[in-house]
């Protein structure tokens, strides 16, 4: 059964058609990565299943809940949103900011409890943080940054994981720490939702993609079918081979080579 699902999704802004009549299906213990060319509506899906933004036309789901009868914290307990260039508005230390993902799990005024406390240290361990812990956060790198807002996601324990361009900061050792962290998320039954422009990224982690192009999908499938050379001229309007063979060999990652 599908976690979350769109039908028909449509998005005009200002007159201008962004998404239109696009269909989205995401399971259990999937990675799905939406790729195409700037422009092409990713951020505006991800801002919908998001709740950040309503579809002109279309429905959105939550199982066999339609997906606006949950309330803000049914949202916030089950789907955590990584946003482009993320930031906060105020100083704060990372491990009080990381913290700050526990809240939809505590009531009002309730402190963290040795539960929260230990997901929050794990969350930290895993994004290479701890020594980071006391810093502010806007002493640290964009690189810095966004791995403190991915903890700060990933401790709120989300269904659903909604992230927008989570490596474009990144040196390519947390590149793929942060990847590597996103699929295991997954294997733990987690569901991802990322937006990816590395398309080798997208071929080595994602057990399916969705490439858009002027607010409609282009394809969807496994990385075989998807990242075709035909779709990437279609797409980006260049001759691509992007070798999965070669890629799929090397890695051995079965969803790859199926």
């Amino acid at each position: 059964m599908s976690r979350l699902q769109g039908t028909q999704l449509k998005v005009a802004l200002g007159g201008v058609s962004i998404l239109n009549g696009v269909d989205f299906n995401l399971a259990a213990g999937e990675m799905l990565g939406l790729i195409g060319p700037n422009g092409a509506g990713k951020t505006t899906l991800l801002r919908i299943l998001a709740g950040l933004l309503k579809p002109d036309a279309g429905r959105l789901s939550w199982g066999d809940r339609d997906y606006y009868d949950l309330t803000p914290r049914e949202r916030a307990q089950r789907l955590a949103y990584l946003a482009q260039s993320g930031t906060a508005h105020w100083p704060m230390s990372v491990e009080r900011l990381v913290a700050l993902g526990r809240l939809p799990h505590l009531s009002d005024w309730q402190k963290p409890g040795d539960r929260d406390e230990a997901l929050i240290h794990q969350a930290m361990a895993e994004t290479d943080l701890i020594e980071f812990k006391d810093r502010q956060f806007n002493t640290l790198s964009g690189g810095e940054r966004s791995r403190v807002l991915m903890a700060r996601a990933l401790v709120a324990e989300p269904e659903i994981l909604l992230a927008d361009e989570p490596v474009a900061a990144l040196d390519l050792a947390h590149q793929i720490e942060v990847m590597s962290l996103l699929k295991r998320y997954c294997e733990q039954g987690g569901s991802v939702v990322v937006v990816l422009h590395d398309l080798r990224l997208a071929a080595h982690y994602c057990q399916r993609i969705m490439l858009l192009v002027g607010g409609e999908t282009l394809a969807e499938g496994t990385p075989l079918r998807v990242l075709t050379e035909t779709n990437m001229r279609t797409a980006f309007g260049v001759q691509i081979s992007p070798d999965i063979d070669s890629i799929a060999e090397t890695l051995k990652l079965p969803w790859v080579r199926a």
